[in-house]
């Protein structure tokens, strides 16, 4: 008797028929394959952006910056107390000013900022993603590094002369005026991400220059950590350790300049989860309906299963084991499903695009879905999936076991 709840489990899964399931059973593993999918999908690409976040854009923009209420003098000596310190893997120079960039009758408003080129493989991913060019070809004197949105939307390229207006007062005869240099393009990347539209790089002697700031001074000092998790505390670390030789300095951080938005993924992601929970939930009851069917139809057998001297865990076992098979073979297809459409999201999209002649991704700091799956959440989907199954399965199997032979077989 002890493989006959797993028999009796199957037999009641199948079509009488003789197809590979019934029309209950088919539809219960139906709503089940759909939300795990929509789970997986969903889970997948809100994992993608998080992961993006964390290196394209933290991976360019600053993670630290320790800054003062006056510009920082000196910065070589700065500099090299801050790369001692503990969790501080680089740290460099860094100005940042705004500015309006045009070329061929067309501008834009950009972030102007300035690096020491051959320090910046050790300090961004930046490097990596040249399109054109490099970042070793900015001087101190001329060159700007920009983002490929930006060259497209001035319709520039390497090679070609850029005007940078910047927010910087220049003082004449005829009066005062923001101050306008000429440059050269020498390179552009391209992280297909939002800082393609606004980012400019420069040499950091060049932007001081523009700023006008003294000999080896600079408006802060970039850091990069070990763990982004950890940049407040490593910033104030920094600051116990340096405000013993200068005082007035402070430090801003990615959390502050990209940090609600970090949280807003966190947060959707936890709404959008508890939403498919709830929509795999009602997918679940799906099997709750398929038991209760079964067991409606299947009473005789059941009564003469009792008759037999069948024990009430046994007659439990029998739905319990239905609806584990349905269970495990929807979350199965569903998985299947998620794995294979996550990929192809973006062309999907892209075909969405081109159908629509619009682009749904410029609201977002990154253009394409990116994905990432993990397999403990793998794990932990299914798991969830099958003890509901399980619950449900329960109750109308618990009902099964309680039936009174004598008051079905009576009218038999």
């Amino acid at each position: 008797m002890s493989s006959l709840p797993i028999y009796l489990g199957y037999k009641y899964f199948r079509s009488k028929k003789g197809a590979f399931a019934s029309f209950t059973s088919l539809m219960a593993i139906a709503g089940l394959s759909l939300g795990v999918a929509a789970l997986v999908i969903v889970l997948s690409v809100m994992n993608g952006f998080e992961k993006e976040l964390q290196t394209r854009v933290l991976g360019v923009v600053p993670q630290l910056v320790i800054r003062s209420n006056d510009n920082l003098v000196n910065y070589e000596e700065i500099i090299s107390k801050v790369s001692d310190s503990k969790n501080v893997l680089s740290a460099s120079p860094y100005i940042e000013t705004q500015g309006l960039m045009s070329a061929k009758n067309r501008s834009r408003g950009v972030f102007v900022t300035g690096i020491m080129p051959e320090l910046e493989e050790s300090m961004s991913i930046l490097p990596q993603y040249m399109m054109d060019g490099r970042l070793d070809n900015l001087s101190q004197k001329k060159g700007v590094v920009i983002g490929s949105w930006l060259a497209r939307y001035l319709g520039i390229e390497v090679g070609d002369p850029v005007n940078i207006t910047t927010t910087n007062l220049r003082s004449s005869i005829l009066g005062t005026f923001p101050r306008t240099i000429s440059l050269e393009v020498v390179g552009i990347f391209e992280l297909k991400a939002e800082l393609d539209q606004s980012l400019v790089l420069v040499h950091h002697d060049l932007a001081a220059n523009i700023l006008n700031l003294s000999l080896n001074s600079t408006q802060g000092i970039r850091v990069k950590i070990d763990d982004l998790f950890k940049v407040n505390s490593v910033g104030f670390n920094i600051l116990a350790q340096l405000n013993l030789d200068q005082d007035n300095l402070y430090f801003t951080s990615w959390q502050q300049t990209h940090g609600t938005l970090f949280q807003a993924i966190k947060l959707e992601k936890r709404l959008i989860s508890l939403m498919l929970f709830l929509i795999i939930t009602v997918a679940a009851f799906n099997i709750l309906s398929t038991i209760v069917m079964t067991v409606k139809t299947k009473e005789k057998e059941i009564a003469i299963l009792k008759t037999m001297g069948s024990s009430k865990t046994q007659l439990t076992f029998i739905f319990l084991n239905l609806g584990l098979i349905i269970g495990l073979i929807g979350t199965f297809i569903g998985l299947l499903i998620g794995v294979a459409v996550t990929p192809n999201i973006d062309q999907l999209i892209n075909f969405v695009e081109s159908f629509t002649n619009r682009s749904l991704m410029d609201s977002y700091f990154i253009n394409y879905f990116p994905y990432e799956f993990r397999l403990a959440q793998l794990i932990n989907i299914s798991i969830s999936v099958l003890v509901m199954s399980l619950v449900f399965s329960y109750f109308p199997a618990a009902r099964a076991a309680k039936l009174k032979p004598v008051t079905i077989l009576r009218h038999e």
